[in-house]
């Protein structure tokens, strides 16, 4: 939706959310990949799957791994062109299927005190609120195993203020253009 399309990727905790709400309070388009893309699907095939078959907590990995974005909506999205920029704010396990598509990729890292307080801090029904999940994103921001390589990172244990300023300030083209 943007004649300049920007990714903003990190581990769960990170800030993804907080930012993509404050660009938006800004002006900037913003599509809430966790909200309007995300289903739970093959990140090979983007068939849909039924995860209600895998609610125990030793298969966070696999529902995890199955946290997917439709392409074809992505694709669709970054090819209208009616917003000056549009940032697509959230984690997707299949972003190597659409990441040529963006201008720019960003992702979120903060420092492991930080990101456990976070986690600590949210409720057991948002994931990384229960005991299992947290060890889960706190391993997956150790090995950084499901981020994109070659991304700008940002570090968000910063002020959101700052950390947006952050971001607009790197992105390429009109960065006052809403």
């Amino acid at each position: 939706m943007g004649v300049r399309n920007y990714l903003i990727e990190g581990v769960s905790g990170t800030g993804k959310t907080s930012v993509a709400t404050e660009l938006q309070q800004r002006g900037y388009h913003v599509i809430h990949g966790d909200r309007e893309l995300a289903y739970k699907g093959d990140p090979e095939t983007g068939e849909p799957i039924d995860l209600a078959l895998f609610q125990g907590d030793g298969d966070i990995a696999f529902r995890h791994r199955r946290h997917i974005w439709d392409v074809e909506k992505v694709q669709e999205l970054v090819t209208d062109q009616s917003h000056a920029i549009t940032f697509f704010c959230g984690g997707s396990r299949n972003f190597w299927r659409f990441i040529d598509h963006f201008d720019q990729v960003f992702v979120l890292d903060i420092d492991v005190a930080t990101l456990r307080r976070r986690l600590m801090e949210r409720p057991e029904d948002e994931f990384g609120g229960k005991p299992a999940e947290r060890e889960f994103v706190l391993q997956l921001h150790v090995t950084k195993e499901d981020l994109p390589v070659n991304a700008t990172v940002i570090d968000s244990s910063r002020s959101l203020d700052v950390v947006v300023d952050d971001i607009l300030a790197r992105c390429v083209g009109p960065a006052t253009g809403k």
